[in-house]
């Protein structure tokens, strides 16, 4: 690694340790119940616009009727979205064109930005419109970041309520995620992105005649609009086919800091909202420095073995190239105007956050730093994941961690005074479990099936990465993808998209009736006896059993993946 990417990297730490706490306390504010004497116009807007929804904006809901809500409300939002495809055709905003989407690869994609994966089987350009990019697309980039903000919270009010049995309302907790927060936030990019060069347009394309007399159409479009949503609901759907790697959504080093900068910054803010929420702010500080340190730690290895001379590849006889100064590292699938560390950086953050985008071909990194962004995303994107996902992911993690310490100090387990029992354990056993269980019967499913192992364009220990990866992706609503793998077919169109749906539904449904089951429980006082979970020692046993779940569910793959491949190459 060179001196400039480490500097890059300390100020985007430092960055994001000035705003992450004062953007946590934000949020809390945001989603605090508002006084009726002191309502602004923003909170009597709100109240109108969900009466006339016929939705009550007072009552609160069951986890059940939260999860019911939910699972409607994004049914609903998958029905619109495949029409829209289908009808891309007939409807207006198509100057270019462009025909209806296929059914498999609309049933993915409506999917897929419903659940916040954002995983693309299509080059944006050429398969969308200008209007299906933002009535649909776009529209579902702000709702799935909403949902999964939503679904933190009412786990924050499971842990911290005292006998309840409501756990908010989800209506209005997407309402004010989205205008208090995701779309002010969004504006702010979208100007900031504008202003470095990022194409913000309503011209579908422009055709010139070059220097050398060729006729070149250049794609427009409203692509800061969308690139600004994309980062910060950690979508990560690119408005073009090379994402963030294309000049037209990433010009220049400066809006490469800010995307990374935006992808990060509210999953980061989180866990300081949930310490201003919950009055313990030494427990968010906790959670917050488990994703840190994780994330940094993935990010340092990332860039080490990226900007490292890549392995000889024995497939083709000759190394991937690399530059001779020492410094410069793997250069194969990287757009020279980031350099090997800046495509690391992106790469350690897009994994570790479900976004998905990508400045440089993923498919490209050398085997150990593709094997870290593939572990990333195996650990549940909880470093520090994505927009609300991430937060109920790591506490789920820290609910296990308290039970683990129980049972070893031999005292029932407490996290924030609740009591952790036998009904906690089972649904978060179902949390853990159910994804990486769809994920590898997926995964070995299309290794068995010719047709499907057919797409692979590596054979050996990459292909099966290749394979493996665009489960894991799509298991964990990240989105981003080894692109070796030809994924526009039935068979994987219809398996991903079932894949996402498992990898989003079965992890919310759990995660709120461990809410619902932990709210209606009594808060017990802090005593001697009590294991504190706000300490060091916490966050390294939470460390710990994050680590040691991940490794024993996917060990073998990575074994046979990643490192395997790392081996062949020098050796």
């Amino acid at each position: 690694m060179t001196t400039g990417s480490l500097i890059a990297l300390a100020i985007l730490v430092l960055a994001l340790a000035l705003t992450s706490p004062l953007l946590g306390r934000y949020i809390a504010h945001v989603f605090e119940p508002e006084p009726k004497h002191n309502a602004g116009w923003l909170h009597r807007l709100e109240e109108r616009l969900l009466r006339a929804a016929g939705i009550d904006p007072l009552s609160e809901q069951t986890w059940r009727a939260y999860a019911i809500s939910i699972v409607v409300f994004s049914a609903l939002g998958v029905l619109a979205l495949y029409a829209i495809q289908r009808l891309q055709e007939i409807l207006p905003g198509n100057s270019t064109h462009l025909g209806a989407v296929a059914p498999a690869l609309a049933l993915n994609t409506a999917v897929s930005f419903v659940t916040n994966t954002d995983w693309q089987n299509y080059s944006g350009e050429s398969t969308m419109s200008i209007a299906t990019q933002m009535a649909g697309l776009a529209v579902q980039n702000f709702i799935s970041a909403g949902v999964g903000i939503s679904v933190a919270l009412a786990l924050v009010r499971g842990l911290t309520r005292d006998r309840g049995r409501t756990i908010g309302n989800f209506y209005v907790d997407i309402t004010r995620a989205i205008t208090r927060l995701l779309l002010p936030l969004s504006v702010l990019f979208a100007v900031l992105l504008t202003a470095q060069g990022v194409v913000d347009n309503l011209t579908a394309s422009k055709c010139i005649t070059t220097i050398a007399g060729a006729h070149q159409c250049l794609p427009g479009g409203l692509v800061a609009t969308q690139e600004a949503i994309k980062e910060l609901g950690t979508n990560g759907g690119g408005y073009f086919g090379a994402n963030s790697a294309h000049p037209f959504e990433n010009p220049n080093a400066f809006t490469n800091f800010e995307e990374i900068f935006a992808l990060l910054v509210i999953p980061f803010s989180l866990p300081f909202a949930f310490g201003t929420m919950s009055g313990r702010k030494r427990q968010g500080i906790a959670i917050f420095s488990a994703m840190f340190l994780i994330w940094i730690s993935s990010a340092g290895a990332l860039m080490y073995f990226q900007s490292s001379p890549a392995p000889l590849n024995h497939q083709v006889g000759i190394s991937s190239p690399t530059t001779r100064n020492g410094g410069g590292g793997n250069l194969e699938g990287l757009e020279l105007r980031f350099s090997s560390a800046g495509c690391a950086m992106f790469a350690a953050s897009t994994t570790g956050t479900s976004t998905g985008a990508t400045n440089c071909a993923l498919d490209s990194l050398t085997p150990i730093a593709g094997g870290v962004a593939l572990s990333n995303m195996m650990l549940g994107e909880v470093d520090p994941g994505g927009v609300g996902s991430g937060l109920y992911g790591i506490l789920i993690f820290a609910i296990l961690a308290v039970f683990i310490a129980g049972l070893m100090v031999g005292r029932t387990p407490e996290y924030l005074g609740k009591k952790i029992q036998a009904a906690e354990m089972k649904l978060v056993m179902i949390y853990l479990l159910v994804s990486p269980i769809a994920i590898l019967i997926f995964s070995a499913t299309a290794v068995l099936i010719p047709s499907a192992r057919a797409q692979v364009s590596n054979p050996g220990p990459h292909g099966l990465t290749e394979i493996v990866y665009s489960y894991v992706s799509t298991g964990n609503n990240n989105g981003s993808a080894f692109a070796g793998l030809s994924s526009n077919t039935d068979f994987y169109n219809i398996t991903q998209a079932l894949n996402m749906v498992i990898g989003r539904f079965g992890l919310i449904i759990p995660v709120l009736a461990i809410a619902g089951s932990l709210v209606r429980k009594t808060t017990t006082p802090i005593t001697n006896g009590t294991f504190p979970t706000d300490t060091p020692l916490f966050v390294t046993i939470l460390i710990g059993v994050i680590l040691l779940l991940v490794g024993l569910t996917y060990f073998p793959v990575l074994a046979l993946g990643p490192l395997v491949e790392h081996l062949q190459g020098h050796f």
